[in-house]
């Protein structure tokens, strides 16, 4: 299927993936303290799911009420690479503040033969985010 406009009849726009975590409040905390994403408040009684966000792009957290339940596919299948992939604009931009906030970096930004310069981080609950800039778009 081609299209001669693309985004002309547009339907889809954002996606938010939903995230397991044991701790809500630490979760949150490190999204907004580590990562730059913002909150506006914490759901439910008790409270246990938040919607962070930064830019365009928005995470939906939620626990269980109990540990043990986040998941990250690395655990699920050892060659899973990530939880999450958010393309950026400025790929070294964004690696040289995360890294100044202490976020663990478990893979260095590079060059990926896909056409991206990338970087992953683990965040508190293990889940892997790549952060990735397309290197064939200025």
């Amino acid at each position: 299927m081609t299209e001669s406009n693309p985004g002309a009849d547009q339907k889809l726009y954002v996606i938010a993936p939903y995230l397991i975590v044991d701790d809500i409040f630490q979760s949150a905390a490190f999204y907004r303290d580590k990562l730059g994403f913002q909150f506006d408040r914490i759901w439910g009684e008790p409270p246990q799911f938040v919607m962070v966000r930064r830019d365009g792009v928005i995470l939906m957290l939620k626990s269980l009420g109990s540990t043990g339940h986040s998941r990250p596919n690395y655990r699920v299948n050892p060659d899973a690479c990530w939880d999450v992939y958010i393309w950026v604009k400025d790929a070294d931009a964004l690696y040289e503040e995360l890294r100044a906030q202490g976020v663990k970096i478990t893979r260095e930004i590079c060059d990926a033969d896909y056409g991206c310069r990338d970087f992953d981080v683990e965040d508190n609950s293990g889940y892997i985010l790549c952060f990735g800039q397309d290197l064939n778009k200025p």
